[in-house]
């Protein structure tokens, strides 16, 4: 087994955002909403903070209690759209319960929805007319390319809960030439023998050891974008013990998905400071 390491590609892409911000007049703005006090969110927001101040973004954290009103925090939406000084916002997820996390995403200026969950940045990804990229899909690719070997005519699986995450996904593999297929997680009859005949897995389910290495075949690219808690240590989907010695390239949790997905998080502010 060989680690895909999403470190490096981290790295080369927060030193092109350095760069390129480096040789403009202003700095991005970044404002994160964050709700509540759940401490993993918290510390993604830290890193968040602590990525974009290295490469000379301005960061703004704001927030708000638990039992912040729904129309409280569209309001604080809206005041953040109207900033012309706010180059990209993020709400970090998840939600309080009473809250409706899409109500809240569709609140969000498209032009400054730097995660790229906005429905109209999901439709112009979809149409190859992407202004701000899901970073989330993006970052996925970022490890399946690193990988080095040619792409071209490859069968994909992925696996997730979201029908949308799904669709983007498959939509990002096939412009590097691979058939994808997209299985719901709880497909669990179906699952193993679509996974056994795949050359790329990508899975994001949020279950420990939801894939193991009698799963895959030999060669294979697998790419753990779940994330959960097993006691004080964060796993990801993917069983990686079970496949020590398997020919096979795996991103590891952490250190795989997440810092390339900060990083692309990072390039989607500078682009909405350029309008782009």
């Amino acid at each position: 087994m060989n680690r895909l390491s999403g470190k490096k590609i981290a790295e080369d892409i927060l030193s092109r955002i350095q760069g390129n911000i480096a040789q403009g007049d202003r700095a991005p703005v970044f404002a994160a909403l964050l709700v509540g006090d759940d401490p993993a969110s918290h510390i993604y927001v830290n890193l968040k903070e602590r990525a974009a101040l290295s490469v000379g973004i301005e960061f703004r954290k704001i927030i708000l209690p638990e039992t912040v009103f729904q129309d409280d925090l569209l309001a604080k939406i809206a005041l953040l759209n109207a900033d012309q000084a706010v180059s990209g916002i993020l709400v970090q997820l998840p939600l309080p319960e009473h809250i409706d996390t899409q109500v809240i995403i569709d609140a969000l200026d498209p032009s400054k929805d730097v995660d790229g969950f906005h429905p109209d940045n999901i439709q112009l990804f979809l149409e190859g007319k992407e202004r701000l990229a899901p970073v989330f899909p993006r970052a996925i690719m970022e490890l399946v390319t690193s990988a080095g070997i040619p792409l071209e005519g490859k069968r994909a699986v992925v696996i997730g809960n979201s029908d949308v995450f799904g669709q983007m996904m498959l939509t990002a593999l096939s412009r590097v030439g691979v058939e994808g297929v997209f299985v719901r997680q709880d497909a669990a009859a179906c699952r193993k023998a679509q996974i056994l005949s795949a050359d790329i897995v990508v899975t994001a389910v949020g279950i420990p050891n939801f894939v193991t290495g009698d799963m895959v075949k030999p060669g294979a690219i697998v790419i753990d974008g779940g994330i959960a808690k097993v006691g004080d240590k964060v796993v990801g989907d993917v069983d990686i013990s079970s496949m020590q010695d398997k020919d096979v390239l795996v991103s590891p949790v952490p250190g795989g998905v997440g810092p390339v997905t900060i990083a692309c998080l990072l390039e989607n502010v500078f682009l909405a400071a350029q309008g782009k």
